[in-house]
């Protein structure tokens, strides 16, 4: 509606400046032309604002204009209560600022939508942490926000999963991103995208030098390349296994991100045998095919050979260790001095 289009023009000018009209076009999704038109009808209704031609140009409101906008639809107010995780707030240091902003924001409702806008708060509740995720470590965020804030470069100690030692990287951030409990730092390194996770950043320092983003990139942007590429990197080998109907459902909600295609027998498929469904996996390397054992005997590996075989070792090579350490000395004492 055009009178919802003029409400987040006044709050777009209001909070960033001058702007160019076909940024505000591109975000409002209408022409530049619809975007003229509507800074008429603002100038109409008593709102001071200009446009000012030339490469520097844009739309602006006259210094010192403020309105208090208060218009906000039911739907609007009760979306402001659907709140994320606290924990992402707590982290970043803004948990007692997120209660003070919300009460204020409460306040300034109309009256009407005050009480549903309260009701979806104490109804709705958005956690983003994974079920069993286990305990996670303690991140310090205050370095990576001050350089996130203050664009400025950072030096970081990364340890990568799998390296005993960090590596020292000279990062340009964008920003940081919560996804799924865990933090991550998005940064331009040598003017290529990567992703720090912020839990295995050893230490950084901010540096005097200020950030070098490519140019038109914002942290949306930057984010949604790596995120495509971490979801749609290639598996290294496609592993075929048959999983029995009693486990089928955890299988399913554990092994979502290395599924292939569906099961068979599942939502369309051409239907399993008898207590077993076939499934396949993709996997990043051969190893990685040992997390299969969790399932034990609910889960068998069918081709290739080679990762039957991996299995087998595995296997193998538990029941050896257990056969061998089963009433020496040594477990006997560390059973007793855990008793």
């Amino acid at each position: 509606m055009k009178s919802d289009r003029l409400l987040s023009i006044l709050l777009l000018l209001q909070t960033r400046g001058r702007v160019p009209a076909p940024e505000l076009a591109e975000r409002l999704e209408v022409s530049v032309r619809t975007i003229y038109r509507d800074i008429e009808a603002l100038s109409a209704s008593g709102v001071p604002v200009y446009a000012e031609r030339g490469r520097h140009g844009g739309i602006e409101l006259l210094p010192g204009f403020r309105t208090d906008v208060t218009g906000l639809t039911a739907d609007e107010s009760r979306a402001l209560f659907i709140l994320a995780a606290q924990g992402a707030h707590a982290a970043l240091g803004l948990d007692a600022a997120l209660g003070s902003a919300l009460r204020k924001v409460m306040a300034a409702l109309p009256a009407p939508h005050r009480p549903a806008a309260e009701v979806t708060s104490r109804r709705i509740l958005v956690d983003a942490t994974r079920w069993k995720g286990g305990p996670q470590p303690a991140v310090d965020l205050d370095t990576l926000q001050d350089a996130v804030f203050a664009d400025r470069r950072l030096r970081l100690r990364y340890r990568h999963s799998g390296d005993s030692e960090p590596t020292t990287y000279t990062v340009d951030p964008y920003g940081l991103v919560a996804k799924a409990g865990v933090w991550y730092l998005v940064a331009d390194r040598r003017g290529k995208p990567r992703l720090f996770r912020a839990d295995r950043v050893r230490s950084a320092k901010l540096l005097d030098d200020p950030v070098q983003r490519r140019p038109g990139v914002e942290l949306a942007d930057a984010w949604e390349v790596l995120r495509r590429q971490v979801e749609e990197r290639p598996g290294g080998l496609v592993v075929t296994v048959r999983v029995r109907r009693d486990r089928l459902d955890m299988f399913l909600r554990l092994n979502a991100s290395a599924l292939v295609d569906l099961p068979e027998g599942e939502e369309g498929g051409v239907g399993g045998e008898g207590d077993w469904v076939t499934a396949r996996l993709s996997y990043p390397s051969l190893p990685a095919t040992r997390q299969l054992l969790a399932f034990s005997d609910r889960v068998e590996v069918l081709a290739p050979p080679e990762a039957r075989d991996e299995l087998r070792a595995a296997a193998a090579s538990v029941t050896e260790l257990y056969q061998r350490t089963e009433g020496s000395p040594e477990v006997n004492s560390q059973v007793s001095a855990l008793s």
